[in-house]
């Protein structure tokens, strides 16, 4: 079998979109002076999707949800010219083709995440020649269904986040995330706001169900510092992202000085780069996305470095790349989900571009044993909510 195209076509949201709101999410732009919509440039109303072609007639999907104009480039000027013509169970020498390739102007971001959608495109099409879901590629069945953790709780009114709060409860939801909306230029205010936050999910779902906090990178160090002595009274499952991504060693720090769990990963990538945040203890967990890591052939070597320290990995946003590594895996404990919902930053995307993922019953996913690949097609239902480049 041999891969004879790469397709990558550009989505481009043009349907309804939720307005951006004030302090709606810390996130790394907060620090500079710009009083806009800082949270612009972390909304991802584009996606590329990938479709590589054997000839045999079997194509496998990959996505891309980072700068989607650029890794359309990248996979076709640079990226598919490697990879046509190749064995695609030869998906180890494929991914260190792509990676050696372009490693002098490589290696993270937008290139790692052109890598990773030809590389899930490559498991999609594995899984589909052997007639076998993904996971039964990677290490099978090790758990019944994947627990997940609701993943939104914005900053918006208080009220107004009691009562989704309530919802995640009544869905049958135990663990859900909040996001910070103040950052360290809002000063003494913005730590009494974040507190109140916090303080008013706590009320409503109590103890007993699990917390995870949310910074987006919106903090720095200092303000770090100040505010998780704080917050260690709420008991948070964990506390993350509170500091920009090449900031290792302020990782480090934090987790080292507090009862909260630091995570982080999420804009980290390849198996070097989790090496170095497991060897310098910065993260208690790790949140890779498999579609910007390096695919699953690079997130499959990061769960094992995990497993080993006895670090645990929730990757970022669920969906199917990751659900398939999170099942077929003991390093991952559970999934995030992001609930269904009007296009607002932009994760929820990947619902109205692609069908197949399964919906949460009672808080937990499951996957088919008996549907081949990825388990995903396109969604045709919304095609004409988008501007599509070829």
């Amino acid at each position: 079998m041999k891969i004879t195209n790469i397709r990558a076509r550009v989505f481009e949201w043009k349907g309804k979109t939720v307005p951006p709101q004030a302090h709606f999410c810390s996130n790394a732009m907060d620090e500079l002076y710009d009083r806009g919509d800082s949270m612009g440039t972390f909304r991802f109303h584009g996606w590329t999707v990938v479709e590589v072609e054997t000839d045999e007639g079997i194509v496998g999907l990959g996505n891309v949800a980072l700068a989607p104009r650029i890794s359309k480039q990248i996979i076709d000027e640079y990226l598919a010219g490697l990879v046509i013509g190749q064995d695609p169970f030869d998906y180890e020498y494929i991914w260190q083709r792509m990676y050696r390739s372009t490693h002098a102007w490589g290696r993270k971001g937008v290139a790692m995440a052109a890598i990773s959608a030809i590389d899930i495109a490559i498991w999609d099409i594995m899984g589909k020649v052997t007639n076998k879901p993904v996971f039964k590629l990677l290490g099978g069945r090790t758990k019944e269904k994947i627990p997940c953790y609701a993943s939104k709780l914005y900053r918006t009114d208080l009220d107004e986040m009691q009562r989704e709060a309530q919802s995640y409860l009544d869905q049958g939801f135990t663990m859900m995330k909040m996001r910070f909306g103040y950052g360290a230029r809002d000063g003494v205010k913005g730590v009494t706001e974040n507190i109140k936050s916090v303080d008013a999910v706590r009320e409503v779902i109590g103890y007993e169900n699990d917390l995870m906090l949310e910074c987006y990178m919106g903090w720095n160090l200092d303000y770090a510092r100040r505010i998780l002595p704080k917050l260690e009274k709420f008991q948070p499952r964990w506390l993350e992202e509170p500091v920009i991504a090449d900031d290792i060693d302020g990782y480090a720090e934090l987790n080292n000085m507090t009862s909260i769990p630091i995570s982080g990963g999420e804009h980290e990538f390849t198996s070097h780069g989790f090496k170095q945040l497991l060897d310098k203890k910065a993260v208690s967990y790790i949140q890779y996305d498999t579609n910007r890591v390096g695919g699953i052939t690079a997130a499959r070597k990061v769960n094992a470095l995990a497993e080993v320290h006895g670090v645990p990995v929730v990757p970022h946003a669920g969906q199917m790349h990751n659900y398939h590594l999170t099942m077929s895996t003991l390093a991952s404990p559970m999934s995030e989900y992001f609930p269904v919902h009007d296009v607002e930053v932009g994760n929820e995307l990947f619902y109205y571009i692609f069908k197949g993922d399964p919906a949460p019953v009672n808080g937990f996913v499951d996957l088919d044993d008996d549907k081949p690949g990825l388990g995903l097609e396109i969604n045709e239902d919304y095609l004409s909510d988008f501007n599509i480049t070829e």
